[in-house]
């Protein structure tokens, strides 16, 4: 099914302020709390995240419940995925309504909702005639794709930044630069270079008639929303386009509004050129785009936007995947992309992001040393290594779900729901948690 039909937007700033009875069958039961679902989960599951923080229950726009019922407002929205918050009404009822019509089909067939997804995807890149979309599960299926799609121009030679995560299969894991994740791995796939990220001059060094692509996020996530100065993406097109190389931009994190924009490229301050001149010219237009996370807000999907003539580098028989475009994770897209638009929430994102760096800004707490990032997607600074302890002192004193990205930085990814009343609820929780943390010695 393709078409959304239009419900009263769930409010957002009418949350409930006490906790209601948490489902009977996940907390009531003899041993079925927090405590013994951990003790189930260590026996259960394979050991690749370490011990979880809480287990979560159920979910209900910006906030979550834990198996003991305690009440969480969630700031990362299963980092970046749930654009919507939890259980939106338009999205489940889209996924719902999919799934009792057709649930799944191979490729070797086509289905209405992943037409219409990949239509909507170039329409929202504005990619040229000619470009396409290959559906896929995930971000890193998707920048496999990528990968294998620049391979596709005889070409080998791959260039990325310092500081950049772009997944974990082998082929996007040598794209990622983390030597902590790369190296119990190698040898991974060769002839992949990473450069400073933000420096113009190194990328331009390091490219030459010998690469096939350069693969930047336009914000950095996994390092902390890390922004690249003013001109960088329009320079790194430049370099590319004349060295005959792709330049793939990976919005798997940045995409589908969190900026204020469809995607970060889109954003004047980050994909236009430096200079008002250059501003003016419009966004960088890049020949390849990877996206997943938030894309069906929550259901797992990913695609790879190539533009014009990048979109015939892949074949018949060269790529494929068997849940890819699958109808149901296409109508999630597609519900979620709906209620973004409808419900203004690019907008949003940018509102409510400038009103958590301003209140941040000023006045500042002795532990803050800024807020970088844009949108809903904000990397707050500590002049200390206590992001973990304050982000276990939110969780456990003050029910707030924040992420360190690094020992001196928190990643806020939250849903673009988000209200202005519950960013200054953290921010209060915040200045208590710094004093809280500083009381112990553990910022000075």
């Amino acid at each position: 099914m393709t078409e959304l039909t239009d419900r009263p937007a769930q409010p957002t700033a009418a949350r409930p302020t006490t906790q209601p009875a948490v489902r009977p069958d996940a907390t009531t039961r003899p041993g079925t709390g927090s405590a013994a679902w951990t003790r189930r989960y260590s026996g259960a599951v394979m050991n690749t995240f370490g011990t979880p923080q809480r287990v979560l229950v159920r979910g209900e726009g910006c906030y979550v419940w834990d198996a003991d019922g305690n009440r969480y407002l969630d700031l990362l929205a299963g980092i970046a995925v749930n654009l919507l918050g939890h259980a939106h009404p338009t999205l489940t009822g889209a996924i719902s309504a999919q799934l009792a019509t057709l649930g799944h089909i191979s490729n070797f067939f086509a289905s209405t909702p992943q037409i219409a997804l990949a239509e909507r995807l170039l329409e929202i890149a504005g990619a040229p005639e000619g470009s396409r979309v290959f559906l896929c599960n995930s971000g890193t299926e998707a920048n496999e794709g990528a990968f294998k799609l620049a391979r596709r121009t005889g070409r080998q030679g791959m260039v990325a930044a310092e500081g950049a995560f772009h997944g974990r299969t082998m082929g996007a894991l040598a794209l990622t630069h983390k030597p902590a994740y790369r190296e119990p791995f190698e040898p991974l796939p060769g002839n992949v270079v990473h450069v400073p990220y933000g420096d113009v001059e190194a990328l331009r060094a390091a490219v030459d008639g010998g690469t096939a692509a350069v693969v930047l996020e336009p914000i950095q996530g996994e390092a902390g929303a890390v922004v690249p100065p003013a001109g960088y993406l329009a320079a790194a097109r430049d370099i590319t386009t004349a060295a005959g190389a792709l330049l793939v931009l990976d919005e798997v994190q940045t995409g589908m509004g969190r900026t204020g924009a469809w995607f970060a490229h889109q954003h004047p301050l980050i994909g236009g050129a430096s200079g008002e001149a250059g501003a003016a010219a419009g966004p960088v237009r890049p020949d390849v785009v990877t996206l997943a996370k938030g894309l069906g807000g929550g259901i797992p999907v990913g695609a790879v936007i190539a533009y014009g003539e990048a979109a015939t580098l892949l074949r018949p028989g060269d790529h494929g995947t068997t849940f890819g475009g699958n109808p149901v994770a296409a109508a999630a897209a597609l519900a979620t992309l709906h209620v973004v638009e409808r419900d203004g929430l690019r907008e949003n994102a940018a509102a409510v992001g400038r009103h958590i760096v301003d209140a941040l800004t000023a006045p500042a707490h002795p532990l803050l040393a800024g807020v970088r990032g844009e949108g809903l997607l904000l990397g707050v600074l500590l002049r200390a290594p206590v992001a973990v302890a304050v982000r276990d002192t939110l969780l456990a004193e003050h029910g707030i779900i924040v992420n360190a990205a690094a020992a001196d930085v928190l990643r806020l990814a939250p849903p673009l729901i988000l209200t202005a009343e519950q960013a200054d609820h953290f921010v209060e929780a915040l200045t208590i948690a710094l004093d809280t943390v500083t009381a112990l010695g553990e910022g000075s």
